[in-house]
């Protein structure tokens, strides 16, 4: 039985792309090698590389809008100190909502003077700061725009003409978002994109090139865009598997219609938490993520009751971080509603019982 995929990442995608790419494995397209064994330098691969970064401009709307697209490794996690070597000269800005942009900001500090804008971790970072002030003579503004553990979102950018710099790993591809406000964003593939093992990097191109220092080629964006994404050996299945979701998404409706779904999907479950008498939701509600619902039993001597319910009905991944305990139902692109739906009835069911 195919479990219902609450996983906060790797992440659940469409099952036709799961084909796809299974069938890529075996051989891909007819010419007699399988997807993992042809050259990055193939004219196969290449053409996999260019239609994948043309989608994603496409889909984020971002065409002709002077944006480099990569596809690198190392994760989100890299890119907190690739985005400070490439761009912190002096200062930076970073607003801290959570485990991954406290992780950024301690990366950062190793290349210049960092500003914590505003911080929630007071609050165990369950809402995002609003009303801080930015200064006139930073570098840039780091904002993390989804946070996965804490199920917080943000929901408008800062009004600044200094460069927006964003994670943006999960939340990316979801919904219709400012992107052209964003000089730099990057994401791990493993929430919307595609499987873990590539993460994108989208760049405006008269960002870089203002930093003194010397840059190991390794981590500089500009040889990575000279290098078209193949300054090293690039990951071929998960680009390939990121570009079959990404045509998907297209023939969905773009992030249009993925954004209408999504917001369906969570209203599904924030309704049930606000009205079940067993449960709370953790983030503020006006903050509330549309990717990541975390939510708590108030009476936390019922978990086993409730664990044994879910775990019955095939649902995977219900388990909250340890940073904020109870449940958190990732819900991305993916997740199809009728999974949602089983969630709630348990979480009904639960209260009946009760």
């Amino acid at each position: 039985m195919k479990k219902h995929n609450f996983s906060a990442g790797p992440a659940i995608l469409p099952q036709e792309v799961l084909q796809q790419a299974a069938d890529a494995v075996r051989e891909l397209d007819g010419i007699g090698l399988s997807l993992i064994e042809i050259s990055h330098r193939s004219k196969e691969f290449i053409a996999i590389m260019q239609e994948a970064q043309g989608l994603v401009l496409e889909l984020l709307g971002i065409e002709n809008k002077g944006y480099e697209v990569l596809f690198l490794q190392g994760g989100a996690s890299n890119q907190f100190l690739m985005v400070a070597q490439n761009l912190l000269e002096k200062k930076a800005g970073y607003l801290n909502t959570g485990t991954w942009s406290s992780n950024a900001i301690k990366e950062a500090k190793l290349y210049g003077t960092v500003y914590e804008l505003a911080s929630s971790k007071e609050a165990n970072f369950n809402y995002i700061p609003k009303n801080y002030s930015i200064a006139e003579d930073l570098d840039y503004v780091h904002l993390t725009t989804n946070n996965t553990i804490f199920g917080t979102q943000l929901k408008t950018l800062p009004d600044t003409d200094i460069p927006l710099v964003a994670d943006m790993s999960s939340d990316i591809f979801s919904h219709p978002f400012p992107y052209e406000k964003l000089a730099l964003f990057y994401a791990g593939a493993q929430k919307n994109m595609g499987p873990a093992g590539t993460t994108l990097v989208v760049v405006k191109k008269d960002l870089l090139g203002k930093v003194s220092r010397t840059i190991p080629s390794m981590l500089n964006y500009q040889v990575h865009i000279d290098k078209e994404s193949m300054f090293n050996t690039p990951p071929v299945f998960a680009i390939y598997t990121s570009l079959l979701n990404l045509r998907w998404i297209k023939a969905q409706g773009g992030l249009d219609q993925i954004g209408k779904l999504n917001h369906e999907k969570a209203a599904l479950i924030y309704d049930e938490i606000d009205r079940n008498s067993c449960f709370s939701g953790f983030a503020a509600k006006e903050d509330r993520s549309i990717m990541n619902v975390t939510f708590n039993l108030n009476d936390p001597s019922k978990a086993a009751a409730f664990d044994a319910l879910w775990a019955e009905k095939g649902i995977s991944g219900l388990k909250g971080h340890r940073s904020v305990g109870g449940y958190r139902a990732s819900i991305y692109n993916a997740m199809p509603i009728e999974s949602i739906k089983v969630l709630v009835a348990c979480m009904q069911t639960f209260e009946k019982q009760q």
